[in-house]
């Protein structure tokens, strides 16, 4: 089977370069992921969250040869640059908005883009070197994302819209999802999209996000389902019979994310604007849940 690489420009996310003797010092105490090991060219998944431990703004930092880039949601890029700058303190780190755009560079053959060894399978031009592309560090199907890059040779161009339902399809949250202070990261299934280092020691909002996880205090997580007909509206009601069981966080025809109360949607009816939906556990999803695929 022919493969079809889509490239599709990001114009949803904006960077924000970090630079300086301290950056890693000073982004290791902040974010869930760790970035002491972090490699030039390599991204890696992860968040700033509340004291509280709930989720602010996702992020993907990027290695750079001179400090890293951060790549966020461009509407909460002066935000975060406002947050970060606060908690600066005197740690020697340049906090600096850059204008190189994003963009996604995806598959559609079965299994993403890695072989079944976990090694690339294909890669685009110039992979790895600065100002090219890395690998999506959340699922190998997800494919590349590119900093200041043109479209291959022979790539199909599409809107970012495209990417959002090509995510839907594969049930993957996003920030419209999660939005800011509202949820928690595990809720938003970063531990299960390696978006939280358990190891790497503190960070804002350690405390939560790891009494969560070690306790197994996981009520409710993000999950996809399935339906006939158009979108439910979000913040639409899921029901277990006549009782709540979660809510609507971003819909298309046929298929919605939802934020579902585990203990109500296992083995039960479930409803959404008196239409029934089902459950659906994606591979990547079913793999990390140690459970069977619906």
């Amino acid at each position: 089977m022919s493969e079809t690489l889509t490239f599709a420009p990001l114009n949803s996310r904006a960077l924000i370069a970090l630079s300086g003797p301290d950056w890693r010092d000073f982004l290791q105490g902040l974010i869930t992921q760790d970035v002491e090991t972090l490699a030039v060219s390599e991204a890696r998944f992860g968040a700033l969250l509340t004291p509280q431990g709930r989720l602010l703004y996702d992020l993907f930092v990027v290695g750079r040869e001179d400090g890293a880039w951060l790549d966020v949601l461009a509407e909460h890029r002066a935000a975060i640059v406002q947050r970060l700058t606060m908690y600066r303190l005197r740690a020697k780190v340049q906090i600096e908005t850059d204008e190189t755009p994003v963009s996604i560079l995806y598959s559609d053959r079965p299994g993403g883009s890695r072989d079944a060894t976990g090694e690339s399978a294909w890669a685009p031009a110039f992979a790895g070197e600065i100002g090219g592309w890395v690998a999506d560090p959340r699922l190998p199907v997800l494919g590349w994302r590119g900093y200041g890059v043109e479209p291959p040779a022979g790539a199909t161009i599409a809107e970012e819209s495209a990417r959002d339902a090509a995510k839907l399809e594969l049930g993957v949250p996003g920030p419209a999802d999660w939005g800011s202070d509202k949820t928690y990261p595990i809720e938003a299934n970063f531990d299960l999209l390696n978006g939280i280092d358990f190891q790497k020691g503190c960070f804002v909002g350690q405390e939560t996000t790891s009494r969560m996880k070690r306790r197994g205090q996981i009520k409710s997580r993000m999950l996809p389902i399935v339906f006939e007909g158009p979108a439910p509206a979000v913040g639409a009601e899921v029901l277990a019979g006549d009782l709540r069981a979660g809510v609507v966080t971003s819909a298309g025809e046929g298929r919605a994310i939802v934020l579902l109360r585990l203990d109500r949607a296992e083995g039960q009816s479930l409803t959404v604007d008196g239409r029934l939906v089902a459950l659906e556990r994606p591979a990547w999803l079913s793999d990390a849940l140690g459970v069977e695929a619906a």
